[in-house]
């Protein structure tokens, strides 16, 4: 999932409570913090689960974003468990391990309903189970008023994935994460989840697009607080490659490239004030690939009008 599950853990991490709410529904539930933990012989982060006492009894939280619920989602989780109980253990000076749940939430997928659990079984056939289950939130298979109904900005981010998202909902989402925010800098953060949670669209919605005039006229200058263009970039080429090894053929990065000039040759055009040319358009695809995003960003976030247009024009120079 790359940035799109950097993005979503950092908006966790500022909003545990509003995370835990949603997810453990007993109670009452005080959220202890995270797990920052260590195995060293292994260094591998554990940042993904989060101390809590539920009914006044120590829990441990693990919370695995998944862009789909592919064969080694249960692989993944099993093994982060282990890693888990193992620093968790290291920690406790002979105190028994907190009980621990995982829950997957995932983001795309098949249009028929996901179960509500999955498994790792690791037992012989035959014998009885062994191994880690998980349960499993399937956001983009809720509806807006769903997500809305968890009371939190934090699960607003995933409007655009909501099987019935439209125009109209995301506005008002636009709207009640401006009011929500707790600042201008979480503000920004939660923008750029819910654009890259766009670039997604596991129902076919294209509503991205629509989505950034949306942001772009609530949040004047967003843009120019926020570096959204390279993970957009990113998650625009993961979709092209994904449908094309799905589907064996190269249309999925032709709709991936697509997907990158129409959002980049958006944003230009609203800073030089008319739409681009073909040429143009291949341009900043162009050097995107070849020599990175972030020039495109800074060129689209720095330079004026004419400066703009100049650099368009020019040779590109090969990184």
């Amino acid at each position: 999932m790359g940035d799109a599950d950097i993005t979503l853990r950092h908006l966790a991490r500022r909003r545990p409570e509003d995370l835990v709410r949603a997810l453990v529904p007993e109670g009452p539930i005080e959220v202890l913090g995270w797990v920052d933990s260590q195995v060293t012989n292994i260094e591998r982060r554990l940042d993904k689960a989060l101390r809590l006492r539920v009914g006044g009894e120590p829990r441990v939280l693990h919370v695995e974003f998944c862009f789909a619920l592919r064969d080694d989602v249960p692989d993944r989780i099993f093994e982060y468990i282990g890693f888990l109980f193992a620093a968790l253990r290291l920690e406790s000076s002979g105190a028994p391990v907190p009980p621990i749940e995982s829950v997957a939430v995932v983001l795309s997928g098949r249009r028929r309903r996901l179960p509500k659990a999955g498994k790792r079984r690791i037992a012989w056939p035959g014998r009885p189970f062994s191994g880690a289950r998980f349960r499993v939130d399937a956001v983009y298979q809720r509806t807006v008023s769903e997500l809305r109904a968890r009371g939190s900005v934090l699960w607003l981010v995933f409007a655009p994935l909501a099987r019935n998202a439209t125009a109209a909902a995301l506005r008002e989402v636009v709207a009640e994460i401006h009011a929500g925010a707790k600042g201008a800098e979480e503000r920004a953060e939660l923008y750029t989840a819910l654009l890259v949670m766009a670039t997604i669209d596991p129902w076919g919605h294209n509503l991205l697009k629509e989505l950034i005039i949306m942001v772009e006229d609530k949040e004047e200058g967003l843009l120019r607080r926020t570096p959204i263009i390279g993970e957009m970039i990113i998650e625009a080429e993961r979709r092209g490659e994904q449908r094309g090894e799905q589907r064996g053929e190269q249309r999925g990065e032709e709709r991936g490239q697509k997907a990158i000039a129409e959002l980049l040759g958006r944003l230009f055009a609203r800073r030089i004030g008319r739409r681009l040319t073909a040429e143009e358009e291949r341009s900043i695809v162009e050097r995107a690939r070849v020599n990175g995003p972030d020039e495109v960003e800074a060129a689209l976030l720095e330079l004026e009008r004419e400066a703009l247009v100049r650099w368009l024009a020019e040779p590109m120079r090969k990184a």
